[in-house]
């Protein structure tokens, strides 16, 4: 497989496909696989999902929601799914996998592709983090796996996702922190950047102190990180932090990261005094509509 149409966009992974109407008919396409980008039909008994899958929490509403509109407009983009001898394994698409299961259809559209474990769950990921918001915590363990299993460096990682170095290493640092900890940030009860902050206090029981704190008072990233620098010995130790000289240079480092994260592409924020500019990068049309979607839906919630 190319590495370097990775990470850019997933247009380059599952190429466009016309709309496929609601349908149980099994004349629609033959039942059997391609290695081309060719879309065909396959019997849901002959999928089984993906044990690479980095996503472990899936959202009941937002599950609903896309069950709807499968019923209503049928499955407008087909999964990737691999031959695993007499079956084929899911490498991404799980969510209209299981959609299509609360429906009870027979077959849905696929595209079937030739790949390893390791691409498997690269596709997996990049999917994911493209599409569907992926957690940070489930986007490091997959991060830490693909280093685990596979030897991938960070630098790799980076490339493949087309994201920075740094926030690579720093949602991988996040596995650091204490298991309960790292379920409040799944939850959302705490944030990526509180749990970056978090990470300065080497004390564990502090660490979850401070969490019971943010959670209570509902103290901002800005509260925590202000309550760390005072260095107030009831903290315990704390990690001498090492940010560019100025803080509005270090803040400037955390809204990139933040922003990365959330819009799953690089970002970089150019800053003149009180003015700037936010440059958002994109890889094809598709991936620039997706970011213009992504945008837009945060101004409207």
């Amino acid at each position: 497989m190319e590495k370097k149409a990775l990470g850019k966009g997933i247009g380059a992974l599952i190429p466009p496909a016309p709309v496929i109407p609601f349908s149980n008919d099994p004349t629609v396409a033959p039942a059997g696989g391609t290695t081309s980008n060719s879309v065909t039909y396959l019997p849901m008994s002959s999928i089984k999902p993906n044990p690479l899958q980095p996503r472990d929490t899936f959202d009941s509403q937002s599950l609903e929601e896309l069950t709807q509109s499968i019923k209503e407009k049928g499955i407008l983009q087909p999964v990737l799914v691999r031959q695993q001898g007499d079956v084929y394994e899911l490498i991404a698409g799980e969510r209209r996998y299981r959609a299509a299961n609360l429906l009870n259809l027979k077959e849905i559209p696929v595209i079937v592709r030739n790949v390893d474990d390791r691409d498997s769950l690269e596709l997996a990921l990049i999917e994911n983090i493209q599409r569907e918001n992926l957690n940070v915590i489930e986007e490091a363990r997959a991060y830490q796996y693909l280093v685990e299993k596979f030897s991938v460096t960070q630098e790799e990682l980076s490339d493949v996702l087309g994201r920075a170095r740094a926030t690579v290493a720093n949602i991988l640092r996040l596995l650091k922190l204490p298991q309960e900890i790292q379920e409040e940030i799944k939850k959302g009860r705490i944030s990526y950047a509180h749990g970056r902050a978090l990470l300065e206090v080497q004390d564990i029981n502090q660490q979850r102190k401070l969490v019971q704190d943010i959670i209570s008072k509902g103290l901002s990233v800005r509260e925590l990180e202000t309550l760390l620098k005072s260095g107030r010995s009831s903290l315990g130790p704390i990690k001498k932090r090492h940010l560019k000289p100025a803080e509005g240079d270090a803040m400037v480092a955390v809204l990139e990261e933040e922003l990365q994260h959330i819009l799953a592409t690089k970002v970089r924020i150019v800053k003149k005094k009180k003015r700037g500019s936010i440059i958002i990068e994109f890889y094809s049309t598709e991936d620039m509509k997706r970011l213009s979607d992504k945008i837009k839906q945060a101004f409207s919630s």
